[in-house]
Formats: structure tokens, C-alpha cells, sequence
């Protein structure tokens, strides 16, 4: 048994102390003196978060199929022994092996959402590794980040030595590889930077010079070198069928959000809705043979004892082997009793034939994601689905024996109006309507629900909305407000319930997702003022970051209330997601008109993913 970092008496003093100690069912043990590369993949947030998330779990399986790397897993601690590592001068430290962090060759950090920039900083400072990239010298690890939020990497270009842009499947190796050569040579800490920013997908901020204009907008991204790259590509993996995939995921001791096994069937997304960061940037839409699939399923519920499948992808019901997958998943019910859970359905794909595959395995709540209220609105922010795909989708749920909906909207986006926040109320009283002309009385189940919540829009980059403004805080109140009046003001408001998200949150996310490298020190202040966990609500402070955002001159409107200029350097520029300029140009020109763009199947847009020669760009072509 591996010696705990952590003292029994400091493990009796926490909540939820597994969440330390390791040694789950189906970890990875190796040898630290025969392996080459020690590296930390870290999730910055608590346990039960980090142990859910699919991305992790693939990383740490193929970073620890090279026999000369050992992967261990690191969350952020919760704030109980954050405070007690401080006081005692405990470095964080990884849960395979127990081994302090900053003895590592690489931290590796996934970056999935805006909310989590001041527990990287924990992660950081607990590891006894400088927070700035610039302080840090030889033998000391390299701290690299990856994940979606890379796209626009430059709030956090201070604190890292490296981005990974795109699939972690692609460039690995060749950077693990140069490693190598660098910890058993002369090389220094900078020239290993600058021949690593040369690695597909591998971006140094400390390589890059960002000018600015006199009203704050950037003026020029350029290179120090003429041999580091001008642009780096999002990597892509185009063979997704053959991809590595962990058959023997990790499995917590403790409850976790996604407690079950999770089988990644599709990445990307056909349907080009205008808001979706992850639907731009995870093209083109890859599908894996529906045959793999089942034999992963089968392996993976020996491997693990579980006993529940989560289908993962953007869209589930456009992977074109749904109904085949659901048909053998579902043979699995009587021999291991299986749930299975399909998340990621579109309202259209709704056939009573699906509802009643799933129906009898697991009956809860369906979710019905309609955006806007009205159908002007779906067409500017080209959902794809109209309203008479709504009510039937619904209608068929409600014959299913489903008597609970939940839809979600957002508030604030491009174009928006009054009618258009009536619409949600009246779109849920017309669902409502659905309930009681389908189902007879004697069959229904007490009182239908249809609980529809919204979010504050934030303009993401690599989307056509990136040029659009948020609406401010006391707009957002007053729209939401409005909805939740008409909803009272529905004939079946008993069925009805309306509820929306925090506002200070969204616009500090607006701030960081389009933000540049004058944040920087802004979420470093936030920080040493104690800021950690703001995505949870109950630590979440939004004084901090008015009083950073005072100290340091930035203001907040110009990040988020400013509609850009079409022709604007943003501070993204010189990644390349795959999507071109020129497109997101054409959608947000096609958003103001209203005008639909059809999805990749029906026909291609010329979004520029093509480049990568694979995925639905090519399905059907000889």
C-alpha cells in the first residue's frame, strides 16, 4: 500500500476524505524508477467533478499505455484542506503514488470552462511550482493546458508554459518524445520551448508579442522567432474508430456526477447552431463503427461493474447507427440489467419508436433544448428546428408515458425582442396543451410539468456570434422577469415553472471567454484575494473581481457589452480551430438576416474543417 501524503489525523478533519487517497478500482501502477516521464493530469476542480469527465479518463489510458510515461490524476482540493495544506506546508500531490507535484516532469491541466482560471492558480501554488510560466527554470515541470477553452488560451498565457490545442490524440507523443531529449541533455528550459512550439497543436505564449490600439482593441499578434508558427492548428483526430479508448476507466470510491459507464460515440456536431462554441470547433462530425461500440460496451461493463451506459456526443440522435447500438444495449437489460441514458436528443429525432426503447429501462424528465421562443429568433440563431418539431416531439413523449419536460432557453441573444421572450411562455403553455389533448384522463399520471429555465447568452470565440454584445446585467433581470410574468399569466400556470442562472456569473464568463493577456493579472489578484471555486455559487464572490477589475483598469463593457467590428484582430487570431473566418463572417452577416444554413448532411457550408480529410466531409464520397 502506497504511503498516504496525507496524515490520518488530517483525514479524520476532512469532508470526504477518498477523495484523497487513491487506489481506486483500475488505476494504473507503475514502477517510478523504470519509467521515463512522470506526469500529473489534472482536472481543477473537486473530485466528483474531475473523476465524471470522459476527457481525463482518455488521457490517462493512452498517456499510460508508453511504457516509458506514468500518468497519476490531481483535482483541486476542497477548500477545507486547501486551508489545512497551506498551513502546514503540504505540496499537492498526485493520488497514484502520493508523489509531490512539483517533483513531476509535466502538470498537464484541463481547461473546460472559464469559471475554473483561479483553481488553476491553486493547483499551481499548492504544487510549490511558480504560478508564473517566466519564474519557473529547469527541473521544474512544465505546466500545459488543454481542452476547449484553449481556444482562446490568452487570459491564462501568463501562468502557462504551453497550450495543447485540439484532440489529445494527435501530437503527444512527438512532444513526449522532444521531452526526452531535453531532461537528458544540456538543452535549456527555452530552447525546449521553442523547438516544442514547432509540434502540431503546441502553442508558447511566452514566443508570441500581442501590441495593442489606442481603444484597447489588439493591434498585432506576432512571433518572436521567424521559426515559431504564425497560426496553430486545432488538432483533430480523423480515424475516430481506431482512436485509443479506456476499456478500464478508473473507478471512484465515493459518488461522483457521472457515476456509470460512458461510451463516446460521435464527436462534433452536424447542425451549426450560431451560439455553440462546441459545435464550431469540434468539426468535422466523426462517428464510431457501431460495432466497436458494442464491443467497448460489453468490455467496459465487465471491467467496471456498472450498471448504467451514457451515450456521449453533441448530438446523439445524429449518429446514423443510433437505433442498431440501442437495440444491442438494450439485449443487455435482461442479462445485466442496464440503464442506458441518452442525453444530447433533438426534439425532431423523437420517434415514439426510440421512446419506447428507452422508456421501459429508465423513465425520467426529457430535456428539450428550444434556445428562443419563437421561430424568428431559432432561424437567427439557426437551431434547425421549428415549433411544430417542438410540440410534436412533446406530444409523442406525453403518448410515451412521459409527463415531465424540461426546456431550456438563453436570454440576450442577437436580435432578441419582447415577442421573442413571450414566445417562451406561450411555447410552454402550448407544450402544456400537448399533455392534456394526448393523454386521456384516466391514463395521466398526476399533473404534467414543464419546467424551462434560462441562461444569461455569452458570446464564445469560433462561433458567428463572436462580433455580438451581451446584454448587461439589469437587461438580463428585466427579460427575465418578463418571462416569468407571462408564465403567470398562462391558462395551465400550475404546470409551469420558470426559472433563470446567476448574471454575475455569465458576464464574468463573457469577460474570459473573449478576453486578452491584460486578464491575466486581473485573475491573479482575484486569486490572492481568496477566490477559488467560483463555478460553485456558494464561493463564488463577484466583489473580488470588481475590486481586481477597479485595481487594474479594465473595464468590464468592453469586453462584453461592445459589439466588435467585423474586420477586429481578436486575441485569438492566431489559433486556427478549423472553421475559417470567412465563414463565421458569412453566418453572423446570414444570423442578421434570419437566413438558415443547412446541416453538414443536407449540404456543405465550406466551413473550411474539410482541411482535416475525414469525417462527415467525406461521408459517401467514392
Amino acid at each position: 500500500m502506497t504511503k498516504l501524503a496525507l496524515s490520518e489525523r488530517i483525514l479524520m478533519n476532512i469532508e470526504k476524505p477518498a477523495r484523497y487517497i487513491g487506489n481506486e478500482v483500475n488505476i494504473v501502477k507503475k514502477d517510478l524508477d523504470k519509467i521515463d516521464i512522470h506526469m500529473a493530469m489534472c482536472f481543477p476542480d473537486v473530485y466528483e467533478i474531475g473523476m465524471s469527465y470522459l476527457g481525463i479518463q482518455i488521457l490517462y489510458d493512452m498517456f499510460n499505455k508508453r511504457e516509458d510515461t506514468y500518468c497519476e490524476r490531481v483535482y483541486s482540493p476542497w477548500p477545507d484542506l486547501d486551508k489545512i495544506m497551506r498551513e502546514e506546508n503540504i505540496p499537492l500531490f498526485g493520488l497514484e503514488t502520493q508523489t509531490p507535484i512539483k517533483d513531476y516532469d509535466w502538470l498537464a491541466i484541463t481547461i473546460q470552462y472559464e469559471m475554473c482560471y483561479t483553481n488553476i492558480l491553486q493547483v499551481i501554488e499548492l504544487s510549490q511550482i511558480p504560478i508564473y510560466a517566466k519564474d519557473r527554470v529547469k527541473g521544474q515541470p512544465f505546466v500545459i493546458g488543454g481542452g476547449p477553452c484553449t481556444v482562446n488560451p490568452e487570459p491564462m498565457a501568463d501562468f502557462f508554459d504551453m497550450f495543447y490545442i485540439g484532440e489529445g490524440e494527435t501530437s503527444y507523443d512527438e512532444l513526449l518524445d522532444l521531452y526526452k531529449v531535453y531532461k537528458n541533455s544540456d538543452m535549456t528550459r527555452e530552447e525546449f520551448l521553442r523547438k516544442a512550439s514547432n509540434v502540431p497543436g503546441i502553442y508558447v505564449p511566452s514566443l508570441y508579442d500581442v501590441s495593442y490600439n489606442g481603444d484597447g482593441t489588439v493591434k498585432e499578434i506576432k512571433t518572436l522567432y521567424d521559426d515559431v508558427p504564425d497560426k496553430i492548428l486545432r488538432q483533430v483526430v480523423t480515424d475516430f474508430s481506431e482512436v485509443s479508448y479506456p476499456m478500464k476507466p478508473v473507478i471512484p470510491y465515493i459518488k461522483v456526477t457521472q457515476d456509470r459507464v460512458c461510451l463516446e460515440i460521435m464527436r462534433g456536431c452536424i447542425r451549426g447552431c450560431r451560439f455553440c462554441q462546441a459545435g464550431m470547433i469540434y468539426r468535422p462530425t466523426r462517428q464510431k463503427n457501431v460495432e466497436m461500440l458494442k464491443k467497448y460496451a460489453r468490455e467496459m461493463l465487465d471491467n467496471t461493474g456498472y450498471e448504467e451506459i451514457s451515450l456521449s456526443s453533441l448530438s446523439s440522435s445524429d449518429y446514423e447507427e443510433l437505433d442498431e447500438l440501442l437495440n444491442y444495449l438494450i439485449t443487455l437489460k435482461d442479462t445485466d440489467h442496464v440503464n442506458v441514458s441518452l442525453p444530447s436528443l433533438r426534439i425532431d429525432a423523437f420517434s415514439l419508436d426510440v421512446m419506447s426503447k428507452v422508456q421501459d429501462i429508465r423513465k425520467s424528465s426529457l430535456t428539450f433544448a428550444a434556445e428562443a421562443g419563437t421561430q424568428r429568433l431559432r432561424d437567427v440563431i439557426n437551431k434547425g428546428i421549428t415549433e411544430e418539431d417542438i410540440l410534436t416531439g412533446s406530444r409523442q413523449a406525453f403518448v410515451g408515458g412521459w409527463d415531465k419536460v424540461k426546456l431550456y432557453f438563453m436570454l440576450g441573444l442577437p436580435t432578441e425582442t419582447d415577442e421573442d421572450l413571450l414566445g417562451i411562455a406561450e411555447l410552454a403553455e402550448r407544450i402544456s396543451e400537448e399533455y392534456f389533448d394526448a393523454v386521456p384522463k384516466e391514463k395521466r399520471n398526476g399533473r404534467v410539468m414543464i419546467n424551462a429555465s434560462a441562461s444569461y447568452f455569452v458570446p464564445k470565440p469560433f462561433t458567428p456570434f463572436q462580433w455580438a454584445p451581451m446584454i448587461k446585467p439589469d437587461e438580463f433581470i428585466r427579460r427575465a422577469y418578463y418571462v416569468k410574468d407571462s408564465f403567470a399569466q398562462q391558462k395551465n400556470k400550475k404546470s409551469l415553472k420558470f426559472s433563470y442562472h446567476d448574471a454575475g456569473i455569465s458576464i464574468l464568463e463573457g469577460v474570459l471567454a473573449r478576453g486578452d493577456r491584460r486578464l491575466c493579472k486581473v485573475i491573479y489578484d482575484v486569486y490572492k484575494k481568496g477566490a477559488m471555486f467560483d463555478a460553485w455559487t456558494e464561493y463564488f464572490d463577484m466583489a473580488r473581481y470588481e475590486e481586481a477589475f477597479a485595481e487594474n483598469n479594465i473595464d468590464v463593457d468592453f469586453y462584453t457589452a461592445r459589439e466588435r467590428d467585423i474586420d477586429e484582430i481578436f486575441p485569438w487570431d492566431h489559433i486556427d480551430a478549423g472553421v475559417s473566418k470567412n465563414f463565421l463572417k458569412k453566418e453572423w452577416e446570414k444570423a442578421s438576416k434570419g437566413e438558415v444554413t443547412p446541416n453538414c448532411r443536407m449540404k456543405c457550408s465550406g466551413c473550411g474543417s474539410a482541411t482535416y480529410g475525414g469525417g462527415v466531409c467525406f461521408e459517401n464520397k467514392n
